[in-house]
């Protein structure tokens, strides 16, 4: 896979966006988290739509999306390229990751929780899914 310039507006390949969506999530509330960190290798090393993605190119996204995000509508921008680069099947896995971040460190705080609602609506995902994948996840962490 060729390597990304991190200040480059290429669009992304669907596994790109898939990790943007993630790391996202994870700089929603601040600085990215070792949890968050940790979820996003695990997931791309163990998920079939990162089997050719190597666990190394998360710090080149999370460079592209810092850049995008300094940048006046980046975050609309990031969506759209997110929405622009996954077919309707792997919006919804997008949509699954981000909640996956969002649940790794614990409850979601308003920042995150935002976050899901622009991305919900920046994918064009149907609220009634949006809230099963984010129950489904919910449900995933639950402590004893």
């Amino acid at each position: 896979m060729p390597t990304r310039a991190p200040d480059r507006l290429a669009p992304f390949t669907a596994q790109e966006a898939l990790v943007c969506a993630m790391v996202l999530m994870s700089v929603a509330d601040g600085p990215m988290s070792d949890a968050e960190l940790a979820m996003m290798t695990r997931l791309v090393q163990g998920l079939p739509a990162f089997s050719d993605f190597h666990s190394a190119e998360i710090e080149t996204v999370t460079e592209v999306v810092s850049n995008l995000l300094g940048r006046t509508d980046g975050l609309d921008d990031a969506l759209t390229m997110i929405r622009e680069a996954l077919p309707m099947r792997l919006r919804e896995t997008a949509y699954l990751l981000a909640c996956e971040v969002c649940a790794a460190d614990g409850d979601a705080t308003q920042e995150e929780l935002r976050l899901l609602q622009d991305l919900r609506i920046g994918l064009d995902l149907d609220r009634l899914i949006a809230g099963a994948i984010e129950r489904a996840a919910k449900a995933r962490y639950q402590v004893i």
